[in-house]
């Protein structure tokens, strides 16, 4: 293990026994916060599930965000490479400066509006599946910022949020199952396999390779998948079996009756 692993792991061992314990969200996140502070220190951290009505973001401090700050913020997310690595990309933990240039970072259209507003010049961010809410898989984005008079984010700190991550995303899981599904809606064997390949990352064409099967079958039976999984297409598809699977690995959310087994 490296230095830097080493002295993430010891960072975190508060969160963990805190993860633990854990039987709600709602009481969860506030505990959480500060902690996660403690594991990757900043001044601010802005907890943000999407998508998730009734989950709105969590900050701290709690004041952190303005409303005039969260709707400049959803009119042009876009246009920043660093939140799209954390919406739409792997979410794997990542300082701002490994893809900006302070001064490409001010150039933004976000910045004036929104960054200096809470005073972040250096950011580290990661997200992460965490359950299911509103009938489909969820993520979570962790964002936490720091002022410009101290040092940037260190690789110890990059380790420990993403040895965070993957004990976040098991814990909000087991919180956040899925909701059972009537039996008729159980996804088939063959549906199962075409998934799961989705999953790894094969083509259609692959996966009719793989399955010996012809492409336009896997389009019916991805088509047919889709709706059992509330899910409207291949990303949240892939996402969607990745989170049945972690569940199956728990022990929760297989089996006869709960909508995310199989059928022969």
């Amino acid at each position: 293990m490296s230095a830097a692993a080493e002295a993430g792991l010891g960072r975190i061992l508060p969160v963990v026994d805190l993860l633990i314990d854990a039987v709600d969200e709602e009481a969860l996140v506030p505990a959480l916060l500060p902690l996660l502070l403690g594991a990757v220190p900043g001044d601010s951290v802005i907890w943000s599930p999407r998508p998730d009505a009734d989950h709105p973001r969590h900050t701290l401090p709690e004041d952190l965000l303005s409303r005039e700050v969260v709707e400049a913020f959803d009119r042009a997310w876009w246009c920043d490479p660093f939140v799209r690595h954390t919406r739409l990309g792997s979410g794997t933990p990542l300082r701002r400066s490994a893809l900006q240039t302070p001064a490409e970072f001010h150039a933004l259209p976000l910045y004036p509006d929104v960054f200096r507003v809470f005073g972040a010049e250096r950011q580290l961010a990661m997200s992460f599946p965490a359950g299911y809410a509103g009938g489909g898989p969820r993520r979570v984005a962790v964002v936490v910022s720091r002022g410009g008079g101290g040092p940037d984010f260190s690789d110890a700190d990059v380790a420990a949020a993403g040895l965070l991550r993957t004990r976040l995303s098991r814990v909000l899981g087991r919180l956040a199952p899925p909701a059972p599904a009537p039996a008729q809606e159980r996804v088939t064997r063959r549906e199962s396999a075409v998934l799961g390949l989705l999953a790894d990352g094969l083509t259609n064409q692959q996966i009719a390779h793989r399955l010996a099967i012809s492409p336009r079958t896997v389009d019916k039976h991805l088509e047919h998948a889709y709706a059992k999984l509330r899910v409207g297409g291949r990303v949240a598809a892939a996402n969607a079996w990745l989170m049945r699977d972690a569940g199956a690995g728990m022990g929760i959310g297989t089996g006869a009756g709960t909508g995310t087994g199989t059928e022969r």
